[in-house]
């Protein structure tokens, strides 16, 4: 069978994903420096029908504009901020998009910061390989918090704040929750929620879990102004995007205890820099932006974002359209 397409993937995807591809559309597999450098990125994309992406690569208007033949975008992602999609949009190119599928898995991250940033076991880990572990523990030393009991406050209540809610409930917390629209009664009911106003969520929570998307409206939406509304007992969780956090303020809250820890997966720059101060600062947990990263996830998003483009490429409706 003659394949109509050309495609550019910017990184490798799951192998059966690749090879479904491979059956419909000629494949260009970046497989140099990741994200690809821009330059590469423009050249490559001239001759292209549809484009794979990644959170990491940069898909601007010059991008877009250079891909003269480009009719759809599709990323492995649920957040698309990387995508000009007005500017796409208006040159009549569909973008896809992988939501739902990473639920869990963020959700199941979000619960493991938690755990993990309360009950110190990341920091005991480093005591442990430095080293510094000279002594069996009195009563009163190296101790860390119980999640029971405690109230986790979610700020946005989509799909994986929802199920963040159902984990949290599991543990034995109680869960209050802000969101730009409130959600049923019912549902509130069903999940054992209250809703509570920003400030009071922020006021009087003993965490602090971030579900909102990132755009212009939330860039840097927690500032020094959220911290010093915040307990000094309380934990920051960010499994959502980097740059909704202002990350010279949450190390100066760290180092002054406004709050008394944080769980990190997602930073404004990635990967993080090696002269960030958060590698320096013992009460918060950093991780790689693995939200996603699990196997089976891994494997269903590859499988939906290579749907979406052969959909959108064979001009039928995307599994998931942004």
């Amino acid at each position: 069978m003659k394949k109509h397409f050309d495609v550019l993937v910017t990184r490798r995807l799951h192998r059966s994903a690749l090879e479904e591809l491979s059956k419909k559309c000629n494949v260009m597999l970046h497989s140099g420096k990741i994200p690809i450098p821009k330059k590469i990125l423009m050249n490559k994309i001239r001759e292209a029908d549809g484009l794979i992406c990644h959170p990491y690569d940069i898909i601007d208007k010059e991008v877009i504009q250079a891909g003269k033949n480009l009719r759809i975008i599709s990323t492995f992602s649920v957040g698309f901020d990387h995508i000009d999609i007005d500017f796409a949009r208006s040159q009549g190119i569909k973008i896809g998009y992988t939501p739902e599928v990473l639920t869990n898995a963020t959700a199941e991250l979000t619960i493991a910061l938690i755990l993990d940033v309360m009950r110190r076991v990341t920091e005991g880990d480093r005591l442990i390989r430095n080293k510094r572990w000279k002594q069996v523990f009195g009563a009163n030393d190296y101790t860390g918090v119980e999640v029971s009991g405690k109230t986790i406050g979610i700020l946005g209540m989509g799909r994986i704040g929802k199920e963040v809610a159902k984990k949290a409930n599991g543990l034995g917390m109680k869960v209050v929750y802000h969101s730009r629209r409130p959600i049923s009664k019912n549902l509130e009911k069903r999940l054992n929620l209250k809703y509570l106003s920003e400030d009071k969520l922020f006021e009087n929570s003993d965490v602090i879990s971030l579900h909102i998307p990132y755009s212009k409206d939330t860039h840097h939406k927690i500032n020094s102004k959220i911290f010093k509304k915040m307990k000094k007992t309380s934990f920051l969780i960010n499994t959502a995007r980097g740059k909704i956090v202002n990350e010279k303020h949450l190390i100066t809250a760290l180092k002054t205890k406004q709050i008394q820890g944080a769980g990190i997966d997602v930073y404004e720059i990635e990967p993080i820099e090696s002269k960030s101060q958060l590698l320096k600062i013992e009460n918060v947990v950093l991780s790689p932006h693995i939200g996603s990263s699990t196997e089976e996830t891994r494997s269903k998003m590859s499988h939906i974002t290579v749907n979406n483009l052969i959909s959108g490429l064979e001009g039928k409706k995307l599994l998931y359209s942004v």
